[in-house]
């Protein structure tokens, strides 16, 4: 593939470039709003997307809706729309109006309402609805102003809702279109088929290979498309992906091992970026399968875990031991909170106390594909194995060889424990205490526990703006966490991308996924 010089970097300028991106999975689809996943994510929403409102975890800025204001009693919220803006023009679609508040009342109601036509006509789960909790807390969206204006009526005042409004399940959808594929008899098209109007334009989905973007000419922001085209290689092999990398087949990769870091050090085509993550790697508890219904055992389990030699061998160093479910850059991080000390004799004293002197099985669910916050889950798997051997408990590792597979297979509910990860979704810390409440149970509580007194204490810390005293909350939440063990903390790994130098523009992602907007290419060598 031929690239040829560089010049100023906007669309028009720039129509022969072509950037290639190393995934570490096919996407489960492309509609963000059914996704739980980084690569899809990243194939979705902040590919062929926008939001009312973005974030990067520090701080909301505007996005389609270009103001807002907040009712007194914080249960109104009034957005005011971007005008101008176009949805993707494609082979199947061609929008006749521009985006507008029918199409913010399609995209929040679709998830709402069970009822409406669309949801009837292609019933699909909606991870994130769940687990912000919008489910109970959105009880109005009105579109106003002829369109220029929505209304979001809540049932109480809620702290985190702007935050949430930046994440990537609530990317606006076009109503229009909907109603095309409804008419058509065809909704999942909206998943496979997408429509959005990001700054690239989905055009192929070679499935299990590649997926094709072209720069969209007429983005609302023209500066954030400096490619002609975006290419997604999915090249499951952590190996193979380095590969491309270093023969610039690829000139962006996604989940670098850590061991492969150090390869990149000495190579003068490509540079090195990191930063510290806003991410957690843990280990969860099935609290609905005896033993680890008893919070004896689970802290047993825990005190028996060498978090050092995880570090150690998985992240090559390169990440801290995680202590507590909220990670250090994010404020309501209790730096107070520490392990026990880990201690195999008392591990096992737990477990004869608990009734389990002679230990047990569990199973452990893994999935093999790399994730920023664990790049090898299978090590990690057979190290803790090798740990609880050591107290007389069985682990039986089970694999899946995607994240699709194991998502599902999590949702069945039929592991004992499992590794899992999670990646900051809206920079504010009911984002990390949420999937650990009752109503995440079934979505994004992995533990499935479900406790009253941490419960009472994160729905009163949302409700409250100031933030001092959201942050003794979660102070409170965190020390009932560590007494009660649901999982356990196991990495905060730092985020390294390796690009070559002929990409412009990059940033890094602290919530997880690559973005492309404002990416673009120099010259050849």
């Amino acid at each position: 593939m031929a690239f040829v010089a560089a010049s100023s970097g906007v669309y028009a300028k720039s129509s022969d470039k072509t950037l290639i991106y190393c995934s570490e999975s096919p996407p489960s689809g492309f509609d963000a709003s059914q996704s739980w996943s980084v690569p899809s994510y990243t194939a979705s929403a902040r590919t062929l997307y926008n939001r009312l409102l973005e974030t990067d975890g520090r701080k909301i800025w505007p996005s389609l809706a270009t103001d807002w204001n907040i009712s007194k009693d914080g249960r109104v919220y009034t957005f005011y729309l971007r005008r101008g803006v176009k949805f993707h023009s494609t082979p199947w679609f061609r929008p006749t109006r521009e985006f507008n508040a029918e199409d913010v009342v399609f995209t929040f109601e679709r998830m709402r309402n069970p009822n409406m036509p669309f949801r009837k006509a292609y019933p699909t789960e909606f991870p994130f609805w769940h687990h912000s909790n919008f489910d109970t807390l959105i009880s109005r969206i009105d579109a106003l102003d002829e369109g220029h204006t929505v209304r979001f009526t809540l049932t109480s005042a809620n702290a985190p809702f702007l935050a949430n409004l930046a994440a990537d399940s609530v990317s606006i959808l076009s109503e229009e279109y909907a109603a095309q594929l409804l008419k058509a008899s065809h909704p999942s098209g909206i998943n496979w088929k997408p429509i959005g109007t990001g700054p690239f334009i989905f055009r192929e989905y070679v499935k299990d290979a590649a997926i094709r973007f072209d720069g969209n000419p007429e983005y609302w922001k023209p500066e954030d498309v400096r490619l002609s085209k975006l290419i997604f290689q999915v090249t499951p092999d952590a190996k193979v992906r380095m590969q491309k990398l270093k023969r610039n087949e690829c000139q962006l990769s996604a989940a670098l091992r850590p061991v492969d870091i150090a390869a990149f050090e000495s190579d003068p085509n490509v540079q090195i970026l990191s930063q510290k993550g806003l991410n957690l790697a843990y280990l969860a508890y099935n609290a609905t399968h005896p033993p680890l219904d008893k919070a004896q055992v689970r802290r047993a389990l825990d005190m028996a875990i060498d978090k050092q030699a995880l570090i150690d061998g998985v992240y090559e160093g390169r990440a801290q031991i995680a202590v507590a479910p909220i990670p250090p850059l994010q404020w309501g991080f209790d730096a107070s909170l520490k392990d026990a000390p880990r201690d195999s004799r008392k591990a096992k004293a737990l477990l004869e106390e608990a009734g389990y002197p002679n230990g047990f099985s569990v199973s452990l669910f893994i999935t093999s594909v790399e994730r920023p916050y664990n790049p090898n889950a299978r090590l990690m798997a057979q190290m803790i194995q090798a740990d609880w051997a050591k107290i007389g408990v069985k682990a039986n590792i089970i694999i899946n060889e995607d994240i699709s597979g194991f998502i599902k297979s999590v949702h069945d509910g039929k592991y004992d424990a499992m590794l899992a990860g999670y990646m900051g979704g809206s920079g504010d810390p009911d984002d990390w205490v949420r999937p650990l409440s009752c109503t995440a149970v079934g979505t994004s509580n992995f533990s499935k526990w479900c406790h009253k007194e941490f419960e009472d204490v994160i729905r009163r810390a949302a409700q409250i703006t100031d933030v001092a005293e959201r942050t003794q909350l979660y102070t409170q939440a965190q020390k009932i966490f560590k007494r009660e063990q649901p999982f356990t903390p196991i990495a905060y790994a730092t985020d390294y991308q390796v690009i070559n130098k002929r990409v412009t523009g990059f940033k890094m992602n602290p919530l997880g996924p690559t973005i492309f907007s404002g990416v673009g290419l120099r010259g050849l060598r």
